[in-house]
Formats: C-alpha cells, sequence, structure tokens
C-alpha cells in the first residue's frame, strides 16, 4: 500500500461538528477499502489566499493514509460530489512525517509569541 497526504477545505459557514462529520465519512472510506488512516489534524478556520466559491475563509483538515490507489479514487470523487468541500489535494509521499506537522507547529509558535507579548505589555 501506498502512503498518502490528503488535505480538504470545508465551507466557512460550517460548524466545527459538521468539519469532524467530513473527516469521518473520509476515515470510513479508506477502512471500507483496507486502508487506515495513520493521524488527522484540523488545522482550524483559516484565511485564503484569494475568494474561492465566495468564501475567504475556510475549515482545514488533513489526514494521513496508509491505503491503495482505488481508495484515494473514491475519496477524491466524494470530496468532488460534497458542496461543503470546496477544494482538496492529495499528494502521494514517501514516508510519513512523525509527531505535529508544520502547520501544527506553527500554530503552537504564534501562540507562545502572542503570549509573551502579553507578558511584556502587563
Amino acid at each position: 500500500m501506498a502512503l498518502y497526504e490528503h488535505v480538504f477545505l470545508a465551507r466557512q459557514d460550517l460548524a466545527q461538528a459538521q468539519v469532524d462529520a467530513l473527516a469521518e465519512a473520509a476515515t470510513k472510506i479508506v477502512e471500507d477499502h483496507q486502508g487506515k488512516v495513520v493521524k488527522t489534524e484540523t488545522w482550524g478556520l483559516r484565511s485564503l489566499a484569494y475568494r474561492i466559491a465566495k468564501n475567504r475563509k475556510a475549515h482545514y483538515v488533513m489526514l494521513e493514509i496508509d491505503a491503495p490507489g482505488d481508495t484515494i479514487a473514491e475519496i477524491e470523487r466524494q470530496a468532488g460530489i460534497n458542496e461543503d468541500i470546496i477544494r482538496y489535494m492529495t499528494i502521494k509521499v514517501d514516508e510519513l512525517e512523525q509527531g505535529p506537522t508544520v502547520m501544527m507547529r506553527k500554530q503552537e509558535r504564534d501562540r507562545e509569541r502572542s503570549r509573551r507579548r502579553e507578558e511584556e505589555n502587563a
């Protein structure tokens, strides 16, 4: 089986529970095709570089997948049908990243900086 990173962007007006349900649906597709989702990361509601279908922001979710190629074709087919997903991208990788991804480390670093600024201003 091959290793993939699948990232999708969900509409900004969805609740976090609905975004989690989209991730669960993708996980179910993978498991139904004898694959497994190694890691799921929700990167949160982030601004887009440009408007996509009248959305200025989107919920970002990344799945690290270990599955055969036909599984990825089915996930992408379902993502194309779903109106709540505005963009998706799947990349085949040689190995999966251990620990948190760069996006998660960036969020932690930003929180630490803002906390330090508040302490300095207090």
